[in-house]
Order: C-alpha cells, then structure tokens, then sequence
C-alpha cells in the first residue's frame, strides 16, 4: 500500500510538471556523473567479507529525459534517470521517477540564471550481480538540486547542476536456489550532471 500510494504521489507531480499553465513548454536530456552511498547489512558483510557496495556504482554514468513548463521565477518538471554500475563481480542498476520544482533567479542581462529546488518521488534498485540471484525493490526518492542555466538560443539552453537524493530501496543478495546472505540499503545518490533544454 505504501508503495501504490508513493507512485500515485509521483505520478501526480509528473502531470503536474507537464500540465500546469506557464509561459514555456520544455524538453531535454541530461547526462552526468553518479555515485551511490549503500549500505551493507551485517549479514551480509559477514557472509561476503564486508564487499565494497560503495564501488559498484561510482562515478558511471546516467541519462536522463525530463519535460515541463517554466513559470515565473521557477520551473516545474518531470524526469527519468537511469544508471548502473558493476565492480568486483557485483552488479547494480538504478531507476528513478520524479517531479520537481526549481526556483529560477536570473544573474545577467546575458541569459544567465542560477537555480535550486527540491525533488520527490521513486527509486527502483536492481541487484543482478554474477553467481546470485536477481532481486529488485522500488523505495522513495527525496532530494534537492542546484546549479546555473544558461541561454543559448531563443528555445534553447544549457545547465550544470548537481543533485544529492535520499532513499530506501533495498534489495538482497542470495546464492542460487540457496539461502539469503544478506542485504544492501541505498543509502544515497550523488550526481554532477550536464543539461540540454529545448523550448516548445
């Protein structure tokens, strides 16, 4: 019930980041640099020899697409990031889901712009590492984000940002058709990443 109600609540701020009224429809795409922050249970550490978690997914890659609508002073949207990472053997990916909003303040007569917010929704963290079994689970995604927009066409501009989200999804790890040998919390998410925004 928890998780219905977590992805009704983000679905509803997506419809909101693309439906509400503003003067500017946008679409982009963002790639950038992520490191998650797990955490392993004490089983688990017993069980594998403490295995290095933080590693697995450390400074790879993700892609996201978002889409929304600029209002005055802010903008409202809504994003899908995707990222994975594999070390030593171990294998993880991660999907997020989520609707945020920035507060917009323009810097320069040049189209330059710093922005700040905070994000809300869902995370999925896949477990698929060689030798054990697969195991998913879907928590919640809060976090807060900043950086600087600039513009570099009538509908077109760049951005720099970086993202630090919070959540609780967690998966374990268990040998095939054999017993659970612990778990794994992801604890956080840290992102550097750049932007392309195409007006509409």
């Amino acid at each position: 019930m928890k998780k219905i109600s977590l992805i009704a609540m983000t679905a509803a701020l997506t419809f909101t980041a693309v439906g509400a009224q503003a003067a500017d429809n946008f679409a982009g795409v963002t790639l950038g640099k992520a490191n998650d922050n797990i955490r392993s249970s004490s089983a688990l550490s017993q069980n594998l020899g403490s295995p290095n978690l933080d590693g697995v997914i450390y400074h790879d890659t993700s892609y996201g697409i978002r889409a929304g609508q600029s209002v005055e002073n802010g903008r409202y949207y809504g994003t899908y990031e995707y990222l994975s990472g594999s070390n030593s053997g171990y294998k993880l990916r991660q999907q997020n889901l989520y609707g945020s909003y920035d507060y917009v303040y323009p810097v320069n007569n040049f189209g330059t712009k710093l922005f700040g917010g905070g994000s809300l929704g869902l995370t999925k963290l896949e477990q698929n590492s060689s030798g054990y079994s697969r195991d998913s689970d879907i928590g919640y995604l809060i976090g807060a984000q900043a950086g600087v927009i600039q513009q570099v066409a009538d509908n077109a501009e760049v951005e720099a940002g970086y993202r630090y989200t919070r959540s609780n999804a967690s998966t374990e790890i268990s040998e095939h058709g054999g017993a659970k040998l612990g778990s794994l919390d992801l604890h956080s998410t840290e992102q550097l990443y750049l932007g392309v925004n195409y007006k509409f």
